[in-house]
């Protein structure tokens, strides 16, 4: 209570302020998290902002149907080739042409092995590709790639200017980045805000918004109440207690948006002892109460998983909550050899849904069971440079909601060798490159789940929950929420 009468002072305080920077044309969006870079090919953080600076061969529509973007259509050429007809005309901020050279270039930028890209799971069937003519592009994939059209839509694949890359080198890139999509890049400072100007060349026409400024709100309580005083016209990530106050505002909005979010989840360093033991990683996984975190930290705005896959995505496997069993718990850890636990270091950030308050439960859940957790909180500008993570427990957000398919939230975590995994099981491993070629919609369903049930079984990672995405807005401002999380500011509009 004490909380929200102080958003309300506040609110009443610097009412006023509100309308003197009202615009119909400049939009400001609170974000929980500050940008440390933007170079779409190499992001080790959600593709918000990229998304808006940035396009894509393929897009979503708003009922998430693949649909044409740098790419007026795509076919399989073959088994292993598939053709994209590239749109004519359409040129990069920095005035370069958009043609099948950038997009060869974006792509092998990506795949280089040296780059070290932490994202490069997502395209790693691709192979080669080859350039046909300017307006036409050939890539070919390591055997059969169903999905490659759907990996052509989101990072790393926003296509990038080869020329303007070169000349200013990956550091400069990820600070002035420079593409083809609706907003250009004007200004990019640390930990306060990147902004944007509208443009007006856009090849789907100018937008209506023609400024918006992405600021880093970190604090919970600072973003409500920048939104309440007319500060920020648009919020990401409205903390879960104190969200009535934004649907209950004559002012504002709360867009809530069901299994939108990331799921949740404990990452576990196999290669540690004793996390390398199935039957400490089966005592951990069954010695967290889930419905107890969301009912009583995240009141409700999340949903108890069982998987890694979202419930929106092809492939959802919908596997029961693990059951919370203290007394198994410590039995399995008893039959580990550990009949008085042990003690391990977990760490976290603030970058999720109470996210602080959830990584305490989780310790002390597990202290009940033996296990001594020696807690470390990161910010989040120093969590996202850990790749791979060293944990050797660490809580993070991951999802598929961009391709809303199951490859994107189980292969880049689970296979041994990719970047963000931690995990190494060779039977996992096969089940995964197995699910990358198959054609066959349904058999590809069935080898997801298979994975998702050997997942359950063997435990590489401790699915906890799928965050609701929570956004507040100004009454002002047209917007709906995504399936795939993307706030397009193309798409929306302001009164």
């Amino acid at each position: 209570m004490k909380r929200l009468a102080a958003i309300a002072l506040a609110a009443s305080m610097l009412l006023p302020i509100s309308t003197a920077i009202a615009s119909a044309t400049d939009i400001v969006v609170g974000r929980g998290a500050s940008t440390t870079a933007m170079d779409p090919g190499f992001l080790k953080e959600s593709a918000t902002i990229v998304d808006n600076i940035f396009d894509t061969l393929v897009m979503r529509d708003k009922e998430m149907k693949l649909v044409p973007g740098l790419a007026t259509s795509w076919k399989a050429i073959d088994d292993t080739t598939w053709e994209f007809k590239l749109r004519d005309g359409v040129k990069f901020h920095n005035g370069e042409a958009m043609d099948a050279e950038a997009v060869k270039f974006t792509i092998d930028r990506v795949i280089d092995p040296a780059a070290k890209s932490p994202t490069v799971s997502y395209i790693r069937t691709v192979e080669s590709v080859e350039v046909v003519d300017p307006l036409t592009v050939r890539i070919k994939t390591k055997g059969a790639d169903p999905l490659l059209p759907t990996r052509m839509s989101r990072y790393p694949a926003y296509i990038v200017p080869p020329k303007y890359v070169k000349e200013v080198g990956n550091d400069v890139f990820a600070r002035k980045p420079v593409g083809t999509g609706p907003y250009k890049f004007v200004e990019f400072v640390p930990d306060q805000h990147v902004i944007l100007e509208a443009n007006k060349d856009y090849w789907r026409g100018a937008p209506s918004i023609d400024k918006v400024t992405w600021r880093a709100i970190p604090d919970g309580t600072a973003r409500i109440t920048a939104l309440l005083t007319g500060e920020v016209d648009l919020i990401e990530n409205v903390p879960v207690d104190i969200a009535p106050m934004v649907k209950d505002s004559p002012d504002t909005d709360l867009v809530q948006v069901k299994n939108g979010g990331l799921t949740i989840y404990l990452g576990l360093v196999m290669s540690e002892k004793p996390l390398d033991n199935i039957k400490v990683r089966q005592a951990l996984n069954m010695a967290i109460d889930r419905q107890s975190i969301v009912t009583n930290i995240l009141q409700g705005m999340a949903s108890p998983r069982g998987t890694q896959v979202g419930a929106a995505d092809f492939g959802y496997k919908d596997l029961p909550v693990t059951p919370y069993d203290p007394a198994k718990a410590k039995a399995l850890l008893a039959e580990a050899g550990l009949p008085n636990g042990f003690s391990i270091k977990m760490q976290s950030t603030h970058r999720y849904m109470k996210d602080s308050e959830v990584a305490q439960a989780i310790a002390q859940q597990f202290g009940d069971i033996g296990v001594k957790i020696d807690q470390e909180v990161l910010d989040w500008s120093v969590y996202t440079q850990q790749v791979p993570r060293k944990g050797p427990i660490f809580m993070l957000g991951w999802g598929s909601t961009q391709t809303l398919d199951a490859d994107a939230a189980v292969y880049a975590i689970f296979k041994t060798g990719e970047p963000y995994s931690t995990a190494s099981i060779p039977e996992l491993d096969k089940l995964l490159d197995e699910s990358r070629s198959i054609v066959d919609p349904a058999k590809r369903e069935a080898v997801l789940a298979q994975i998702q049930d050997l997942a359950a079984e063997q435990v590489p990672v401790i699915p906890l929950y799928q965050e609701d995405a929570l956004y507040g807005k100004a009454k002002s401002v047209t917007f709906e929420g995504r399936p795939d999380a993307r706030i397009p500011i193309f798409d929306i509009k302001k009164q």
